[in-house]
């Protein structure tokens, strides 16, 4: 067995990444939440690493929010594992708010798709082709567009450049 220890609010196993303890303050998107996290003065934006869920105007997008935010509802206690910051600067983190994994309770109910960085990550991977085999979510349709197309696709037709 492992030996945790403790340094303000964090914990460290052996090996593994600084988990944090905090609060779940909002969840925007299907992949975006906001957390109060001991120690910082502002609420903390995360964006779920690993993953990336339909936009909000796009097909399941609603409903991808709306599972996360059952899985993790405001107020409710959430840990928070970092990896860095993206290009907006929110933080890039793996989250667990009492169920295991949120990026892989996402995949695995069909409510986004392995970010295709990550699609080496077998057990992503997976749980992905488990739930397109299943129909669940997104992949009820069988004209299901990855965000990243469609974020492309919008961008073109508001004639931002490429």
């Amino acid at each position: 067995m492992h030996r945790c220890i403790t340094l303000a609010g964090l914990s460290l196993l052996p090996g593994l990444l600084l988990a944090q303890p905090c609060t779940v303050s909002s969840v925007h998107d299907g992949d975006t939440m906001r957390l109060n996290c001991p120690g910082e003065r502002r609420t903390v934006a995360v964006r779920l690493e690993r993953i990336d869920a339909p936009e909000i105007d796009q097909a399941y997008g609603i409903a991808a929010r709306d599972f996360l935010r059952a899985l993790c509802a405001v107020g409710s206690p959430a840990t928070l594992i970092r990896h860095g910051r993206d290009r907006y600067g929110r933080t890039l983190g793996d989250v667990d708010c009492g169920h295991g994994s949120v990026q892989e309770k996402m995949l695995g109910h069909g409510h986004a798709w392995v970010y295709p960085t990550f699609a080496s990550e077998r057990t992503l991977v997976d749980l992905q082709k488990a739930a397109q085999a299943g129909r669940l979510g997104l992949w009820s349709s069988p004209k299901a567009v990855a965000p990243w197309v469609h974020r492309k696709r919008t961008a073109i037709e508001r004639g931002a450049p490429r």
